[in-house]
């Protein structure tokens, strides 16, 4: 370089290298600035490297530091950490295998060109014994997700692949990763490491923000585990490994909690490994995850349209069909009106057509299917042939029938109203088999009235079937406000947090959307009801609650041994809801008795009526 800037102390400073005005000098300085680098021993290092880490995340796709040897270099940083403890407990240089780990993650992301150089340059051999654990959970996170990019190509996979270990290390890590970071880092304020703390924060936060990120750290360290897993998953030679009971049963908890929602999680491995028949007979034997992936598929999770996948594909296969069929069968069946979600077309049609097929085969297969099962499914496929008939009803028949649909339907509000709410349910359910199928917006109301009778009669799973068949009628599918809070409370009753949580959530957020003045938010306010379970769900679905528990958790009460976040949580609830409650609406008034949520664990019958009474107002009428 001929001129270096008079006030900078470093010659071939790389900052001072990048002002270069002369491509040619540039891409020479460049050049020489990665080769030398990691021969250095100077202070300061950890600028430049910072400085790339910064460039990679912006420009991903920008071949120049590729084309320049930029691996090469931080391969060579890696190691050099790895095996000189001396050099990385000087200065800042701590810092540089993370920094490192993550250009190479960053680079290799998007362009499968780049993740070619990468392996080329050697970054795997390091990058494994990050994973390893050889620095500290802060450099595996960078490492795993690093991999997993690099496995994602079908031109680098072989290489990743090569180093056996990987695969039964990303498997360690996604099981433990969340007691990791918690006794590592999140237990103990005082012994946080510094350079940690730094990391999470870029030293813009205190103890709260570190307790925060930690969360956020710890659960992409988990997907992104998953995902590693799941290019793996994608080969038959590695689902035996991969498919280990004590492992599938982990992944439906496997979800990424609020913090990484935008992952699918263990879901989406569960879902990769349905796919192939050597992987559908582990998951057909596990009760649990197929118990799990039903109660996905009556949820508001985003990874709906995945459960439903593999719950089809477990269907469909002669060999595991039996094995789920009396449990998969009345969760799908729910699901039967749903016309379109995400990308599935006529999802409604494929399900029926998955039931009827199971229904109908010949031979032993059918003698495993229950009674009730059977039943259920000559329900749905009777609903399909009333479709048929009515078709050809002339319209003025069907105008009878909605309208003695109608009057039926009111005797059971009237019957709600007066405290008989099995009477009620009685009625709606007679209308039900009145109303014409393809008026919709009227069967949504009498599923989603009978829902909230057989929460009221302490019949959970009843009234989860009825919202959920509510809400498939409902355009979008899972948006009808009151079926969701309907539902949320079912889940609660059974104990199932996340579910009952993602239903809270989405209602709130239907909420401040409404033109209901019963529903639509008031002055900005969450209603104290939805507020008081959201905020019990956040604590039960804490991400690092069962590691707390497992490491001595606060004492609860009753003396078990429990632990919830600290204040955090309820800012991480805010931060769920906020941009949804400044949408406004009303609050609602503070004197209205549905605002117990806890209602149905301690109130007489005719107080949760006057209690709901809300809940079964203008569009329930």
């Amino acid at each position: 370089m001929d001129k270096i800037p008079s006030d900078c102390p470093y010659p071939g400073c790389f900052f001072c290298v990048m002002k270069e005005g002369n491509p040619s000098k540039r891409r020479t300085s460049i050049l020489k600035f990665f080769r030398d680098l990691p021969a250095q021993d100077d202070d300061g290092q950890v600028l430049p490297v910072s400085g790339l880490w910064n460039t990679a995340m912006a420009h991903p796709n920008d071949p120049e530091f590729i084309n320049l040897g930029i691996f090469e270099c931080v391969t060579a940083l890696i190691w050099k950490g790895l095996k000189n403890r001396l050099w990385l407990s000087h200065d800042q240089n701590i810092y540089i295998p993370y920094y490192a780990a993550h250009i190479i993650g960053s680079y290799s992301m998007n362009m499968e060109e780049f993740a070619e150089r990468a392996v080329h340059a050697g970054v795997i051999p390091p990058l494994v014994e990050l994973l390893r654990g050889r620095l500290t959970w802060v450099e595996q996170r960078v490492a795993v997700r690093a991999l997993g990019h690099l496995a994602t190509y079908s031109s680098t996979f072989p290489a990743v692949a090569s180093h056996g270990e990987v695969l039964e290390l990303a498997i360690q890590l996604a099981s433990s990763s969340l007691e990791i970071v918690y006794s590592h880092f999140y237990q103990f304020v005082d012994r946080r490491i510094s350079y940690h703390c730094d990391l999470l924060t870029r030293g813009m936060g205190g103890v709260e923000m570190e307790s925060r990120k930690a969360e956020e750290w710890a659960s992409q360290l988990q997907c992104w585990s998953l995902q590693l897993i799941n290019c793996f998953a994608f080969k038959p030679e590695f689902l035996f490994d991969i498919c280990r009971p004590e492992f599938l049963v982990k992944l439906p908890a496997m979800w990424g909690g609020l913090v990484n929602e935008n992952s699918p999680a263990g879901i989406g491995l569960l879902r990769t490994i349905c796919q192939h028949k050597l992987g559908r007979g582990p998951v057909a034997n596990c009760p649990a995850v197929i118990d799990a992936l039903c109660n996905i598929v009556r949820s508001s999770d985003d990874w709906q349209y995945m459960a439903i996948d593999c719950l089809l594909w477990l269907l469909e296969d002669q060999s595991t069909s039996n094995k789920v069929i009396d449990k998969a069968a009345p969760a799908l069946t729910d699901l039967a009106e749903i016309s379109v979600l995400g990308d599935h077309k006529r999802l409604g049609d494929t399900i029926v057509n998955v039931l009827q097929e199971r229904c109908q085969a010949q031979g032993t297969a059918r003698n495993y299917i229950s009674s009730r099962t059977k039943e259920q499914i000559d329900e749905l496929l009777s609903s399909r042939q009333r479709i048929k008939w009515e078709k050809n009803m002339p319209k003025e028949d069907l105008q009878i029938k909605q309208a003695a649909a109608l009057v039926v339907k009111l005797e059971g509000n009237s019957l709600f109203s007066s405290g008989d709410i099995s009477g009620a349910a009685s009625k709606y359910s007679e209308a039900l088999a009145l109303c014409p199928m393809k008026s919709k917006k009227e069967r949504l109301v009498l599923y989603s009235n009978r829902a909230q009778c057989y929460l009221l009669l302490q019949q959970p799973l009843a009234a989860i079937s009825d919202a959920t068949r509510a809400l498939c009628l409902h355009n979008p599918p899972n948006r009808h406000a009151k079926s969701l809070w309907r539902r949320a409370q079912a889940y609660d009753m059974l104990g199932l947090v996340k579910e009952s949580l993602l239903d809270a959530i989405l209602f709130i957020n239907e909420c401040s959307q409404s033109n209901d003045p019963d529903l639509s938010l008031r002055h900005n306010k969450v209603p104290d009801y939805a507020e008081r379970l959201v905020k019990k769900q956040m604590h039960a679905a804490w991400l690092f609650r069962e590691a707390a528990i497992k490491h001595g958790g606060i004492p609860t009460e009753d003396g078990s041994g429990d632990v919830y976040g600290p204040e955090a949580d309820d800012s991480e609830w805010e931060t769920a809801s906020g941009s949804d409650v400044e949408n406004g609406g009303q609050e609602a008034d503070d004197n209205e008795e549905n605002d117990d949520m806890d209602m149905y664990d301690k109130s007489t019958t005719k107080d949760l009526v006057r209690g709901y009474n809300i809940l079964l107002t203008e569009d329930d009428t």
